[in-house]
């Protein structure tokens, strides 16, 4: 029983939770708003990728938000001077990579705790942000760049249409490479990855490198649907990560999580804030919500785990 709630319970959570928002405002099924949850679910689970594989090996990231906004800002600059969109968006996600090869760096080289290695990311990159610009704005792109953002492939929004195919692909690396198979080792225990002839520190300031670039990925799809570039953009988007991967049964103490269980811990968050905000909740009282909802799951978490 134990077994089948931990596989059905999240899935079983997130159909419940659809159904009662559904009788408490039929607007909630419509196409529109189904759409609107699939693109506010899509950033989520993109940069929650990169953060589940974080947690899995042990570790924590709280810069991804600022690396949004950091990416975010980079991009609208390098489309505001007439930069090909392709080589603009490949630019940023380099950089995105490349803030994440800082921070595993750090914390490989110098023994620093992934908390405090990323708090330091996190002040770094969004004062990087606010500097691009001295905190204004950038906005007015191609409408080629910003359909990326608000156009449709087979009936699917495009920025759910790429977070479906990075969740196969997250799913395939986790489960069935070697690289995978190495950072659930670390996480799981270290010392025996170690004498198992596992590189720690390459894998380790690999995942960041994953999660930086994720971010990145992620602050493309937001700047083109908003249409602009917010140096204040991304907040608070490290705990929607964190609570999207504990929700899906990540453990934070490493070794155990799952991609799939990732996208449905993202789509239960903004489901969850979207009916909220269709019920006219307050958007206090919806961050309330799901700061509960996270401290559960690691409970739970906790539980399950031997003593």
């Amino acid at each position: 029983m134990k077994e089948r709630l931990s596989t059905y319970g999240l899935p079983f959570a997130l159909a419940l939770s659809c159904i009662a928002l559904g009788f408490a405002n039929p607007v909630f099924f419509s196409p529109s708003n189904l759409s609107n949850i699939l693109l506010q679910a899509s950033v989520n689970t993109i940069i929650a990728l990169g953060m589940t594989f974080v947690i899995v090996s042990g570790g924590i990231d709280l810069s991804v938000g600022s690396i949004v906004a950091l990416s975010g800002m980079l991009l609208g600059t390098l489309l505001q001077k007439q930069v090909p969109a392709p080589a603009a968006i490949a630019c940023t996600v380099l950089v995105g990579g490349f803030c994440g090869a800082i921070t595993g760096t750090v914390i490989v080289r110098w023994s620093i705790p992934p908390f405090i290695a990323t708090l330091g990311m996190m002040s770094a990159a969004r004062g990087g942000a606010l500097m691009m610009t001295e905190g204004r704005s950038i906005s007015g792109f191609s409408s080629a760049f910003v359909w990326l953002g608000t156009g449709s492939v087979l009936g699917l929004p495009i920025p759910a249409a790429v977070m479906l195919l990075l969740v196969a692909l997250a799913g395939v690396t986790a489960a069935h490479t070697y690289w995978g198979l190495c950072v659930y080792a670390i996480g799981g225990n270290g010392r025996a990855a170690w004498l198992s002839g596992i590189r720690i520190r390459a894998y380790t300031a690999s995942v960041y490198i994953l999660s930086g670039a994720a971010s990145a990925v992620a602050a493309v799809f937001l700047t083109s649907r908003l249409n602009s570039a917010l140096p204040t953009a991304g907040s608070f988007y490290e705990l929607d990560a964190i609570g999207a991967a504990a929700i899906g049964g990540a453990s934070l103490s490493g070794g155990a999580g799952s991609i799939a269980g990732t996208l449905f811990g993202a789509l239960l968050i903004a489901v969850l804030k979207n009916g909220l905000s269709i019920l006219n909740v307050s958007s206090y009282l919806q961050q309330i919500v799901v700061g509960v909802i996270i401290v559960t799951a690691v409970a739970l978490d906790r539980k399950r785990m031997p003593a």
